[in-house]
């Protein structure tokens, strides 16, 4: 999939089908002049249903269609007949995409299963017909209900990657480069800032016939919390990986400073980003012989950096010590 091509938010209406009208019909029929009221009630108006599709990995497909309007209920009739109920529309979306409401900004629902479906917006109720209004006392009632509106609302579909494993970084730090020779996907790599503008998904291969998933996010920059750089739009991606892989490259001026800004904006987005799995990783090893990386370790081991959490050296290009880290990732996500 093309970086254009992932969509992971959009704005879209929705609209409930009307109730149908309930019937006024009186029976009438040869040698019978008044045979009473038999005026049938209306349909209800169709749903707006949500549901869950395991095969959907964007937002992609609201690009050209955003406006969604379920049928009308059918109108009653005689003979006592119910009209027909409007058809439903159902309205796929991505595994791990919120719903909001666009006015209040309040989350409605959180799409997590395939399959699961939510009932967003309610069709009207039908009319009652004259048949429901008889009485001993009001034998021909000429008037019936008229059907309900439908509802009617904006909503924002916001979609949050569901990966295993979530490489965090500052921009440029090697987060393509290492997807791209840990799994099968091809990132835009180049070298300058924000060359990842939208997460981009892999499949690792493991050991027997086994495998987990790794989504690149886009470089994070300090103030990222508050919505500097681009912000939100892409840390909300990472509240969905069980494990973060921190990145950080050994020509950093000072990397455990590095890891600790990168912390501390995860943890202004959302404190409960400090519960998951963390792992460190220093790249761009290549560049390092054995005396150095161990000065660095000795260096690092003193400072107490990380927080505990652990940390090796790697190098994407020479594909130093990718197979442990593979290793790993598998342990902490099958603890």
């Amino acid at each position: 999939m093309t970086e254009g091509n992932f969509v992971d938010y959009t704005k879209v209406h929705v609209e409930s089908g009307k109730g149908g009208k309930g019937s006024t019909h009186l029976h009438r029929e040869k040698y019978i002049d008044k045979g009473g009221p038999d005026g049938g009630d209306g349909g209800r108006g169709g749903h707006i249903i949500l549901r869950g599709n395991k095969n959907l990995w964007t937002l992609y497909h609201f690009k050209y269609q955003r406006h969604f309007k379920a049928e009308q209920g059918g109108n009653g009739a005689k003979q006592n007949r119910t009209g027909l109920d409007g058809g439903d529309v159902y309205v796929d979306l991505p595994l791990g995409t919120v719903v909001k409401d666009a006015e209040t900004n309040e989350v409605i629902y959180e799409m997590l299963n395939d399959g699961d479906e939510f009932v967003l917006c309610r069709g009207g109720k039908g009319g009652l017909g004259n048949w429901s209004f008889r009485t001993a006392t009001r034998q021909t009632p000429r008037y019936a209900q008229p059907g309900l509106e439908g509802e009617e609302m904006d909503v924002i579909f916001e979609m949050k990657v569901l990966a295993d494993v979530g490489l965090v970084g500052f921009p440029n730090a090697g987060k393509s480069t290492l997807l791209s020779v840990l799994t099968s996907a091809k990132p835009k790599i180049a070298n300058y800032e924000f060359t990842t503008l939208k997460p981009n998904l892999g499949i690792v291969e493991y050991r027997d016939f086994q495998s987990f998933v790794i989504a690149d996010i886009p470089g994070i920059i300090e103030g990222a919390a508050e919505g500097k750089g681009i912000g939100h739009r892409f840390l909300r991606h990472i509240e969905r990986n069980s494990t973060l892989l921190f990145l950080i490259p050994a020509d950093s001026k000072d990397i455990s400073a590095e890891f600790d800004i990168l912390l501390n904006e995860l943890k202004q987005y959302n404190p409960e980003m400090l519960d998951k799995e963390r792992f460190v990783v220093i790249s761009k090893a290549d560049m390092l012989d054995e005396e150095l990386m161990e000065e660095m370790r000795e260096e690092l081991d003193s400072e107490g950096a990380f927080n505990g959490a652990p940390y090796m050296f790697i190098s994407s290009i020479s594909q130093y010590q990718l197979q442990t880290l593979k290793d790993k990732l598998w342990e902490m996500l099958n603890k």
